[in-house]
């Protein structure tokens, strides 16, 4: 039986065993035992934790065929490829034909006879996969935190130029190779293969911007994104992987020279992959980037995200999980922390601060047909100049991943927000709002001037207000639309009402004297760290708690709107009684309440006429 040591440090080992334990086993299932293995041993308390992060250690750090763990986000699927499943070779010492397993690796170590009747052709897939987009500082190291894992430097393994960690790479990687696309991730210049100083010499300088070929675009879908991407392959369950979603993959690390074969475009490559002598070179390049680039991770085991938070259990507050989560009391006093916080934070407006805990804890549940039941995107107008870029820097302390847009007229016409099919390359070519669930989209339009909007400019603007009213992205397919379902907290900063579809509008009104609205301490200053993680807990179990109305609570709401109805019936509308619904859920599941009660419904109601007494309500359709 494997040790312990054996399945984080020889996970090949563990499977060939098993694979040649099978041979003289008619149906004996050796896949899927291997497959429970490793998720029994990853099941383990702690267990997973001792399995080093792509995310968190150097890649040169990590021995090739080892067990490995990456936190990602499936950017794009490639077509399915086949591979040897098993083959046929001579044993060197022998020279007795033996059956060696071919799976969960890129390159044999020995010749395969394909002459062979034993020999197996499978298939698997491929997903191209990069770090959660905007995933903040906090959260990053609050999962490197919790490992346990001890590295050192590979021996066996020497990639040319791969000496630091992906940070600082990235850092010089910026500096000497410029982007030519706002939205594409960080380029390095040191693996151009295409140039020939720059191949051959290990310490040379960085080769200029012209060197760096297309095929080094990482492909992250927001600009000056850092960290490594990968190539998953998939085994088992191959269709249970969706596009956008974030997940936890565990597999062994593949790493071999050889593959960099693929993207100089040696004639020799097709013997790698026989798949790949059907590729255009193109496609070639970009679905076989350099292994020490992007290293290949075949999968053994993966868990969905529910969340990015890593002070909540990875499997948020299912089973039993429950018991770590904050009682109803601990929530309370949670939310008036950080409703006195951000009241300071909003300028000592707490009403806006209400709301905006509000919009922090909101999150699409179910969907009925094509309307997302959950959404709560907040307008924010009436802010102060280079007040919402200090009001982003307060959020993103407080949620895993957040993305800053300032709706400048040349970003609007030159941003790709929209992912766009290449069909040369045959990939998706990211864009800024391909984002994982849960995301915090923060729009200043408080940036945007006077000006005209081109063609893309108004493709921006419609694909923002389809993603706030649908909570939807049609990528462009250049014949067609493809419709993807997101599930992204959008927040707009305006000076007055935004251009933009809003959920609910509060204008922003300051009890700070204008002379004191540039001062540091009262937007700069951060609580301690204790209690940013109280904030932080706080709102990623607020926003999973379960929520319902009981029978006798919806009878009562829907008397007290007949009643409301009847004293005004010119001012309020059906429109009216669904956003009272969602802020009385949404005020419920705030305080640590599953069920919504009298009380909520009464505070909800008072919140949302102290909104409306701010600003006049946009004007009927059928009014002149």
């Amino acid at each position: 039986m494997p040790s312990t040591d054996d399945w984080i440090h020889n996970p090949l080992g563990v499977v060939e065993g098993m694979f040649a334990a099978s041979q003289n086993v008619p149906d004996s299932g050796w896949e899927a035992k291997a497959v429970a293995f490793f998720k029994d041993r990853l099941e383990e308390k702690d267990a997973h934790t001792r399995v080093p992060s792509l995310n968190d250690v150097p890649l040169h750090y990590l021995p090739p065929g080892s067990l490995v763990r990456f936190r990602c986000f499936i950017q794009d699927m490639f077509d399915p490829e086949f591979y040897t499943g098993a083959y046929e070779a001579a044993d060197p010492t022998t020279g007795a034909k033996v059956l060696r397993c071919g799976k969960y690796r890129d390159v044999t170590d020995c010749a395969v006879d394909f002459n062979s009747g034993n020999t197996l052709t499978a298939e698997r897939r491929t997903f191209y996969c990069v770090p959660i987009p905007g995933e903040n500082p906090w959260a990053k190291e609050g999962f490197a935190a919790s490992s346990r894992a001890r590295v050192a430097p590979s021996t066996s393994y020497a990639p040319t130029r791969q000496k630091r960690s992906y940070e600082e790479d990235d850092d010089d990687d910026m500096d000497t190779q410029p982007q030519t696309q706002p939205h594409t991730g960080p380029q390095s210049p040191t693996e151009a293969r295409g140039n020939g100083d720059c191949k051959r010499r290990e310490k040379a300088a960085p080769c200029g911007p012209a060197a760096a070929p297309a095929h080094l675009d990482l492909n992250f879908p927001l600009p000056g994104e850092k960290g490594p991407s990968c190539l998953l392959k998939v085994y088992e369950e191959r269709d249970g992987f969706t596009l956008n979603e974030a997940v936890e993959v565990f597999g062994i690390l593949s790493v071999s020279p050889a593959l960099g074969a693929l993207a100089d475009g040696d004639a020799s490559s097709s013997l790698l992959d026989p798949a790949g002598a059907m590729e255009t070179a193109e496609e070639q390049r970009v679905h076989s980037p350099p292994a020490s680039l992007v290293p290949r991770l075949h999968m053994l085991h993966a868990t969905p995200l529910p969340h990015g938070n890593p002070l909540l259990p990875a499997a948020g507050l299912e089973d039993g999980s429950a018991c770590s989560s904050p009682s109803p009391g601990e929530l309370s006093s949670a939310r008036a922390e950080l409703l006195s916080f951000l009241s300071g934070v909003l300028l000592g407006d707490a009403l806006a601060a209400e709301y905006l805990i509000l919009h922090l804890v909101s999150n699409v549940y179910t969907r009925r047909d094509v309307l997302p039941l959950g959404k709560f995107t907040l307008n924010l107008s009436g802010c102060p100049a280079a007040f919402p870029e200090r009001l982003y820097r307060a959020l993103r302390q407080l949620v895993p991943s957040s993305y800053y847009l300032a709706m400048t007229l040349q970003n609007m016409n030159q941003v790709r927000l929209v992912p766009t099919k290449d069909y040369g390359a045959n990939r998706l070519r990211s864009g800024a709002l391909q984002l994982a669930r849960n995301t915090s989209l923060f729009l200043d339009e408080s940036r945007l001037e006077q000006g005209q909007l081109d063609p893309t400019g108004v493709r921006n603007i419609t694909a923002l207000g389809t993603l706030i009213s649908w909570q939807k992205v049609d990528y462009d397919f250049s014949f067609h639309t493809m419709e993807f379902s997101c599930n992204v907290n959008v927040i707009i900063a305006s000076e007055g009402r935004s251009l933009l579809p809003s959920d609910c509008q509060v204008h922003l009104q300051p009890q700070v004297a204008p002379p004191l609205l540039e001062a540091p301490p009262l937007l700069e200053e951060e609580p301690p760290a204790a209690q940013l993680d109280k904030f932080r807990k706080y709102l990623g179990v607020a926003r999973l708690l379960d929520y319902s109305i009981s029978d006798d609570v919806a009878q009562a709401v829907e008397d007290d709107f007949v009643a409301m109805r009847k004293e005004a019936p010119q001012s309020v509308s059906p429109e009216d009684l669904h956003r009272m619904l969602v802020v009385a859920r949404l005020l419920s599941v705030s305080r640590g309440h599953t069920s919504l009660s009298p009380a909520d419904w009464l505070r909800a109601k008072q919140l949302e006429l102290l909104r409306r007494s701010r600003t006049p309500p946009p004007p009927r359709l059928n009014e002149p």
